[in-house]
């Protein structure tokens, strides 16, 4: 009998997790260890940056620093005055094709999960807060950048982020990456109490998954590779 070839078991185990990861939106309450929050970070800092500068800054919400995050930006979401505006455009100010269509898709497969309707526009706000609730997951991590540097430095950023939920899906644990904070930076660097420099650029909800929430059966669809993939022969 053949012993099983190591190469191709890892490779099995790597393509699971990337393939598995998914993002999930409702979390148990279970408290996550901080020692398994350092085995995370500390893997995920492994990610490839340019002329190995890291540009990666961590804090991790929990306790009362992540209920006084969540309640302030609530209160502020609640408001809906309009001030509060992010400080980068994460998106482009107007939707095109294939983007628009894919970010429809999403949308629609997301709220069908959960039985909103098209035009609920409350249910919809509701499950929109719910991202200023961190989903229920008893740990945030809000991300942060040096301003001062430049656009290769979030490429990096990107590629750490990448790390840190694919080690956690590996431990059994779930994310959810959330570009919605940077609208309330502001709330973040007062509570944070952020020096000047740091930059946020987003946020993941981390903890154990509910196994039971339909939202997070939710598997998104990828384009095929004839509409990503050009081949150059």
């Amino acid at each position: 009998m053949n012993a099983p070839d190591p190469v191709a078991t890892v490779s099995r185990i790597v393509d699971q997790v990337m393939i598995g990861r998914r993002s999930i939106r409702r979390f148990l309450p279970d408290e996550v260890g901080e020692d398994i929050l350092r085995d995370i970070l500390n893997v995920a800092t492994r990610a490839p940056s340019g002329t190995n500068i890291q540009p990666w800054r961590v804090h991790v919400l929990t306790g009362a620093t992540l209920g006084r995050v969540m309640d302030e930006t609530c209160k502020a979401f609640d408001v809906a005055d309009g001030s509060h505006t992010p400080e980068y455009d994460y998106y482009p100010p107007e939707f095109f094709e294939p983007y628009l269509a894919r970010r429809r898709k999403v949308g629609w497969d997301l709220y069908g999960l959960l039985g909103i309707a098209k035009g609920d526009g409350p249910r919809m706000k509701v499950q929109h807060r719910r991202n200023f609730e961190f989903f229920g997951a008893p740990v945030g991590l809000m991300f942060t950048i040096d301003r001062r540097l430049g656009k290769g430095s979030w490429l990096d950023y990107g590629m750490f982020l990448q790390n840190v939920m694919l080690a956690a899906d590996a431990r059994g644990l779930g994310t959810c990456p959330q570009a919605a904070w940077i609208d309330y930076h502001r709330i973040i660097e007062h509570v944070l109490d952020l020096p000047p420099n740091e930059q946020v650029v987003c946020a993941i909800a981390l903890g154990h998954p509910d196994p039971h929430a339909p939202e997070n059966t939710l598997v998104s669809e990828r384009a095929p590779l004839e509409e990503v993939v050009v081949w150059h022969r």
